[in-house]
């Protein structure tokens, strides 16, 4: 149930991309800073700009419609501390170091991707036990590839298909390739505002059955230049369930800050609170990048 449907998605996706943009090859552009061009005015200025400060996929949950560039390598970090209670029990988790290694390689619109994580989660029953999982994640590899840039109202945009191996520690392994497809979009108004957003498609396997399900995830951010070294963000995000046995839809919310020391190094801290009863309840973080 969940492969055909997947596929499905990727089809539709596919057909709308291409029948919204002008496919024309590298070899004929030249070097291309985009794999495709609209249709439309000048075909859309975007992909990687090295003489700007560096565009990272974090702090928010909405990744960049931009790649790094051919050349380029991005190294991406951070911290996040998680907590959820109910009438149960309670939830804590750490994550770091959250590292995510972008390369941009043969073309500015194509990217390498690979991410590791380890994580520590405290279950507690309130006149009960306490449960501690400790121990690395699945590995996460993707490519991504800058489709589009903005040309006025149309949207710069990648995709980026995008898995988990099974190379994490016995709790938090999933035992089996995970795959999925993530369409990522994305707009400059003006000089000092920006919105954008991600629509994802993965496989998942429920918390309690181990039964694979189709995870979907939608997200909103708008992006504020608050000084030429200073930027904020606020967001919205949701992880949909369709045929999960025992997770549940989650809201959030979310903002934070970043903190450009140069043109290739920036620091970032956020914080998130969920909005209905499946989410947690909220999560604190902070991190850095740095472009070379």
């Amino acid at each position: 149930m969940t492969y055909p449907r997947l596929v499905t998605l990727w089809v539709q996706l596919a057909a709308m991309i291409a029948a919204l943009a002008e496919c024309r090859s590298a070899e004929a552009r030249g070097d291309a800073p985009t794999l495709m061009q609209w249709g439309y005015g000048d075909g859309g200025d975007g992909g990687p700009n090295l003489n700007e400060p560096l565009v990272t996929d974090r702090p928010d949950f909405t990744e960049a419609s931009s790649t790094v560039g051919r050349g380029v390598m991005q190294l991406e970090s951070g911290y996040t501390y998680v907590y959820d209670s109910d009438s149960t029990g309670s939830f804590k988790a750490h994550s770091f170091p959250e590292a995510l290694l972008r390369v941009g390689v043969l073309a500015d619109w194509l990217e390498l991707r690979v991410a590791w994580n380890y994580a520590e989660e405290t279950t507690t029953q309130f006149g009960g036990g306490r449960d501690l999982a400790t121990g690395s994640e699945d590995l996460y590899l993707g490519v991504k590839l800058g489709l589009t840039g903005q040309e006025g109202i149309l949207p710069e945009m990648a995709i980026l298909p995008q898995m988990t191996v099974p190379t994490g520690s016995g709790d938090f392994t999933a035992d089996e390739v995970l795959p999925g497809l993530n369409w990522l979009y994305g707009w400059d108004v003006n000089d000092w505002l920006a919105t954008g957003g991600s629509t994802q498609a993965n496989r998942a396997l429920d918390d309690v059955s181990d039964e694979p399900y189709l995870e979907i995830a939608q997200s909103w951010t708008i992006n504020y230049s608050l000084a030429e070294w200073l930027g904020a963000y606020t967001e919205w995000f949701v992880i949909g369930t369709d045929g999960a046995d025992t997770n549940h839809t989650e809201h959030y919310a979310d903002g934070g800050f970043t903190f450009l020391a140069t043109d290739n190094l920036q620091f970032d801290i956020r914080a998130g609170v969920g909005l209905n009863d499946a989410a947690d309840d909220y999560f604190v973080g902070s991190g850095f990048a740095i472009r070379r």
